[in-house]
């Protein structure tokens, strides 16, 4: 591989318990060239949800809400979730997030990762922090191999906390191309896959009672994408 060349595209997400200070990044990432195979095959779970679950493919799938039960991603939710003619959207959510959770874990030339960090001085503070961290973490494995990366984040760009990380930086040295490159989750198919992991992480750090149905989710279906095998403090 030739000096400074782009082999890492990584989608950043992040999660978390604002009461307990606890700040979480997930997400996925992929050499350039296998961008399509790995958004293609994303595509063809969404399609499958389409099919069986009447979930549209251009329906956002933000884990807070539809594996809480609370977003309606579906206006034909399967009759194995509706007893006595109640729908239980928290079954039916889980149910798309094991299909969704299933395609990383099977999907070739992905691998996920996650860090977390719990501070005490208010979470804007703490999220600043620990995505200075994340990124410096980035530096340093990309300056390692001589590489380069895009970072690309959910959200608008209004948070300028995360370009002053970058810009923070030596530019001669840095390695991360640009600053993040914000997009928006509701259009992104790569990004609503990094706020499952993201999510998925943060149910693993902490571990609120009602969340135990997914504590092991990360284990079991993202331990083996991710090089680290599981969320790291940073």
């Amino acid at each position: 591989m030739s000096p400074n060349h782009l082999d890492r595209l990584v989608y950043v997400d992040d999660s978390g318990h604002p009461q307990s200070g606890l700040v979480v990044y997930g997400w996925v990432e992929f050499r350039p060239d296998r961008w399509s195979s790995v958004l293609q095959a994303w595509l063809d779970t969404r399609k499958r949800l389409w099919r069986e679950f009447g979930v549209p493919i251009t329906q956002e799938l933000h884990a807070t809400d539809y594996i809480n039960g609370r977003g309606r991603i579906s206006d034909r939710i399967p009759e194995r979730h509706v007893h006595a003619g109640i729908e239980h959207w928290k079954d039916f959510g889980r149910e798309v997030a094991l299909a969704c959770l299933e395609t990383l874990r099977c999907t070739e030339n992905l691998r996920v990762g996650a860090v977390w960090r719990r501070g005490v001085g208010g979470v804007a503070n703490t999220r600043r922090d620990a995505y200075s961290a994340l990124i410096q973490q980035f530096e340093g494995e990309l300056a390692e191999t001589g590489s380069l990366a895009l970072v690309f984040m959910d959200g608008n760009g209004s948070d300028t906390s995360y370009r002053a990380t970058h810009r923070n930086l030596r530019l001669a040295d840095r390695r991360v191309v640009e600053d993040a490159i914000h997009m928006d989750s509701r259009t992104s198919q790569l990004v609503q896959m990094a706020d499952l992991v993201a999510w998925t992480a943060n149910v693993h750090i902490d571990r609120y009672e009602g969340n135990q149905f997914a504590w092991e989710w990360y284990s079991t279906h993202l331990g083996e994408r991710d090089p680290h095998r599981g969320p790291r403090e940073i």
